[in-house]
This record gives structure tokens, C-alpha cells and sequence, in this order.
């Protein structure tokens, strides 16, 4: 057989050969499991571009332990910190560049701009907390074993938060409760609280009365419980000053008088104007009622009432309009035993003082 023949054979051969060395072997996979991929990565990023910096990073992660398939080591926790700190400060600043982008648009309402605020926070916060656990190289796969009682757990811990949050985005979508309004809520015990709405956050609607005490107030309650809400529609508010005056006194004068205080009164509305009501004939008064309206019930009630009585005051001295004290007419029935009675006062008071 030639040469020339044989050659095709050496080819092939040589070609299988080849072909063979070309197909990568197959290297073993690693027995532990690394479930911080990041922390290797940025360590072997580190070591490439920086030798001075890598030997640290390799004495921090030669410092450490193993749990399981888990390794570890200082460096691993370092970069876990850092990342935390990282999504805290960009979702931080995230929101308050979004709280900045939704202020310029001034056709928004105060309920839309708070409705906002709180969409893009949910989605500023998921999202940095996705690219955190992307950055740290988390396996979520190894988590599944007790991820599903995991999350069970937190449904149920954390279903009045989210219920809360719900009733907090509701009550901004359908603007019955804004920051800003004036609002009356009762609680189970009967007791009501009165005062402004500063904030309305994720749990909780802040409230704040005249005397400065802030109640938190949970989201759920003001969609379950009745609420007076004073500046829903309208913010114009009618107050009432309960007034009484003398049987013997000109109810027109005093009237005149009443509707001159509530008008002197620089919070009181000229229109609508204040107007008096004869309420009814009571006891030892004639009682009236002064309606005043205002626009600014978030400043009170009660010191517009007592600078319209104090007004009141000076102008009854001055018309000698009598503001009359409790009277009550006492009868007492004629019989033997009152005759009794009244004959010996009178001997008494008749017998001479040296007797």
C-alpha cells in the first residue's frame, strides 16, 4: 500500500485526535455551596486591579468559619453591611428625589401628591432591595426549603401592617382624609378625639389637637369607624353659643346685642352672617343661641366662643341686659302641722328677750 493511501487514514486520525484535545474537560463542581456569590466576586475584583488591597481582602476572608456549605468570614460580612447601607441610602435618597419630582406639578392636590409619594416609595424600596440581593449574588433557591413557613410567617405577623397600608392608600385615592383637614374620630370607648391631620403615613394617621397632643391613629380605624370630617366639602363651619338672658330684660335689645358680639369677633364670617335663635324658655333664662361660621377650624372652636361671651359680657353691663342666676318658687301646702309651725315662730319671735 502507498503512502498516498494511508495519508486519508492519518487524517482522519489526526483529526479525531484533535477534535478530542478541543472539547474542554469537564472541571468537578465545588462541594460547598456559596450562597454570597457577590462577596467572591468583588473579592477576585479587588485582587485584580488592586495586589495591596487584595491581600486584605484575602487575610478578611481567611478570617471565618464554615456552617454547613455556608462559608463564612469577615470580608463576606463586611460586604453584607456595606450593601445594607447602600440600598438604605439610595431608596432614602430615591424617595426624596421622587418626593422632589411630584412637588412640581402643582396640579396635584395634597392627597394626590401623597398618594404618589407613597407608589414610588413601595417601588424605590423594592427595587433597591432587588438590586441589593442581585449585588450580593443571593441563591433564593437556597432558601426554599423553609422559605414557604417563612413567608407564611411574616403574612401573618405583618397582616396588620399591610392592611394598614391598604386603608392608607385608599383613603388618598378616594380623598375623603387629607393632610390638612379637621376631623372628629371616636374611639370604642366613646372617647372622641378632635384635631388636624398632619401626616398620613404607612400605619398610621398622625392627629394633632389644640393643646398639641398627637394621637396616632391606625389607617383601618378611619374606614371602619364614623368619621366627622369638618373641611371635607367645605371649609366654612358653624359653631354655637349657647346664651341666657332675664325674663324681665328686651329680648330684641339683647338679640341686637348677641349678633354685635358675634359680628365684632374677627374670625366670624360676615357671610354668611351670624344669626340668634330663640332656643326656648328654660327654668330661669331665656335661652338663645348665637350661629357663628368660620373657615379656619383647625385654629379652634373654643376661643372664638369665649371672644364672642367676653364681647357679650361688656355690652349686657353696658345696656343693663341681666344674665339671671338660678331661681327655683317654692309653695308649701296649708295644713294643721304648718299653722303649728308657724305659730310658735311667731311667739317666739313676739317673747321679750329678757324672758
Amino acid at each position: 500500500m502507498s503512502a498516498s493511501a494511508l495519508d486519508p487514514v492519518a487524517e482522519a486520525t489526526s483529526a479525531a485526535t484533535s477534535a478530542a484535545t478541543a472539547i474542554p474537560t469537564p472541571t468537578p463542581t465545588p462541594t460547598e455551596t456559596e450562597v454570597l456569590q457577590g462577596a467572591e466576586v468583588l473579592k477576585d475584583t479587588v485582587a485584580q486591579h488592586s495586589g495591596t488591597v487584595g491581600d486584605i481582602v484575602r487575610q478578611l476572608d481567611a478570617i471565618g468559619f464554615t456552617v454547613a456549605d455556608t462559608r463564612v468570614s469577615v470580608w463576606s460580612v463586611s460586604v453584607i453591611i456595606m450593601v445594607v447601607v447602600g440600598v438604605l441610602v439610595v431608596a432614602r435618597v430615591g424617595t426624596w428625589l421622587a418626593k422632589k419630582f411630584l412637588a412640581r406639578f402643582h396640579r396635584l392636590d395634597a392627597s394626590q401628591r401623597l398618594l404618589g409619594e407613597k407608589l414610588l416609595s413601595i417601588v424605590i424600596w423594592a427595587l433597591a432591595i432587588f438590586i441589593g440581593i442581585d449585588i450580593l449574588g443571593i441563591d433564593l433557591t437556597a432558601l426554599a426549603v423553609f422559605s414557604g413557613a417563612f413567608g407564611l410567617a411574616i403574612g401573618f405577623g405583618l397582616q396588620k401592617t399591610f392592611g394598614n397600608l391598604i386603608a392608607g392608600i385608599i383613603l388618598l385615592m378616594d380623598r375623603s382624609i387629607k393632610p390638612g383637614d379637621v376631623i372628629a374620630i371616636a374611639d370604642q370607648a366613646g372617647n372622641e378625639t378632635f384635631g388636624q391631620i398632619r401626616k398620613i403615613g404607612i400605619r398610621a394617621v398622625s392627629v394633632t389637637t389644640r393643646d398639641e397632643r398627637e394621637y396616632l391613629i391606625p389607617n383601618e380605624n378611619l374606614m371602619i369607624n364614623q368619621v366627622e370630617n369638618w373641611s371635607y366639602s367645605s371649609r366654612e363651619v358653624r359653631m354655637q353659643v349657647h346664651v341666657g338672658v332675664s325674663y324681665n330684660c328686651d329680648i330684641k335689645k339683647a338679640e341686637a346685642l348677641m349678633l354685635e358680639a358675634a359680628a365684632s369677633c374677627k374670625r366670624v364670617l360676615t357671610k354668611p352672617a351670624p344669626s340668634v335663635w330663640l332656643a326656648g324658655y328654660g327654668d330661669s333664662s331665656v335661652d338663645f343661641v348665637i350661629h357663628c361660621w368660620i373657615t379656619d377650624p383647625e385654629e379652634g372652636t373654643g376661643n372664638v366662643r369665649s371672644e364672642v361671651l367676653k364681647k357679650l359680657w361688656d355690652l349686657f353691663q353696658e345696656n343693663d341686659i341681666e344674665i339671671p342666676f338660678p331661681q327655683r318658687d317654692i309653695n308649701l301646702r296649708d295644713n294643721a302641722q304648718f299653722q303649728q309651725l308657724v305659730a310658735a315662730i311667731a311667739q317666739r319671735i313676739e317673747q321679750p328677750k329678757g324672758d
